[in-house]
C-alpha cells in the first residue's frame, strides 16, 4: 500500500513523501527544503530511500545534497534537466519507469516550464505527481519552452485516466481561480470549483492534491482546443490558443 504524506514547506511549496508499507521504502518527491523532509520523515518513523526529481529549479531539487548525505538514499532526476540537478545517480526520460517496492511510476515528459521537465505517474495507485507542469487552474510559466512543446506536454496528462489524482508543488490555486474566471467565464462548472476553492483557502485548507477529471472541465490550459475559448483567445492551433492564455496569465 501507498501512503502520501504532504506537508507545506518554504513560502508556498508542498513536499511529498510517498512511503511504501509493505518495502517500507520512502520516495521524496522533488527536495524544496531538505531540513524539513528529513523532520518530517523522521517524525512519521520512515527511512527516505529515493528522491524523485522533476525539474532542476532549486525550490525542487535544492535539498538533494544534505538529504542524500544524511541518508544515502539514490537520486533520480529527469536527463533533460541533469547536469543543473546535484547528486543524481540515475536519469530518466519519457517511457522509463521506476519503482517503489512492488509500485512502478511511468515517467512522462511534461517539458515547457524547464526543457526536461518530468512527471511520475503511478498508474495502480491512480496518482500523478506532476511539480510544476499542471496546477490546480493554472500551469507553470513557459520559462524554458515553446508553446507546441507545452501544449503537448499538458496534452499528455490530460490523456491520464480521469480520476487520477494529481500532486501539484505549489499552493497556487487562488490565484490561478481568478484568471481562469477571467479567461473562460461562462464556465459554470468552473464558477462551482472557485466557490469550493475559496471556502477552502478561507480556512487555510490545502486545495492538492485534485482529480484530474475536475481540471479537464475547468482549467483554461487544459481546454486551449475549446471552440469557446479559441473564439475567445485566438489562434488557429490549439497551442496558440495556448500561448495566449500564458501570456495573458503572465501579465494578469
Amino acid at each position: 500500500m501507498l501512503t502520501v504524506h504532504q506537508f507545506p514547506c518554504l513560502s508556498d511549496n508542498y513536499g511529498f513523501l510517498l512511503h511504501d508499507t509493505d518495502s517500507h521504502e520512502t520516495v521524496c518527491i522533488d527536495t524544496p527544503d531538505a531540513a524539513e523532509y528529513l523532520h518530517q520523515a523522521e517524525a512519521k518513523g520512515w527511512r527516505i530511500t529515493q528522491i524523485w526529481n522533476t525539474h532542476w529549479h532549486p525550490d525542487h531539487a535544492g535539498g538533494n545534497e544534505a538529504i542524500k548525505e544524511a541518508t544515502g538514499c539514490s537520486v533520480t532526476a529527469p536527463a533533460g534537466d541533469a547536469d543543473k540537478i546535484a547528486a543524481v545517480d540515475r536519469t530518466v526520460s519519457h517511457g522509463d519507469h521506476v519503482a517503489i517496492g512492488n509500485h512502478h511510476a511511468q515517467v512522462i515528459d511534461v517539458s515547457g516550464h524547464t526543457m526536461g521537465h518530468i512527471a511520475y505517474h503511478l498508474p495502480n495507485a491512480g496518482m500523478a505527481f506532476v511539480g510544476d507542469s499542471l496546477f490546480a487552474l493554472g500551469c507553470g510559466r513557459m520559462f524554458e519552452g515553446t508553446p507546441p512543446q507545452f501544449w503537448d506536454s499538458l496534452k499528455r496528462l490530460r490523456a491520464l485516466p480521469g480520476d487520477t489524482t494529481l500532486y501539484c508543488a505549489h499552493e497556487y490555486t487562488a490565484a490561478n481561480a481568478k484568471f481562469a474566471l477571467h479567461a473562460d467565464p461562462d464556465n459554470a462548472s468552473l464558477q462551482t470549483y472557485v466557490e469550493e476553492i475559496t471556502a477552502k483557502r478561507a480556512k487555510d485548507v490545502p486545495t492538492v492534491p485534485f482529480p484530474l477529471s475536475r481540471e479537464i472541465a475547468t482549467n483554461p490550459f487544459l481546454r486551449a482546443d475549446a471552440p469557446e475559448l479559441q473564439a475567445k483567445w485566438g489562434g488557429s492551433a490549439p497551442y496558440e490558443t495556448f500561448a495566449a492564455l500564458r501570456a495573458a496569465k503572465d501579465n494578469f
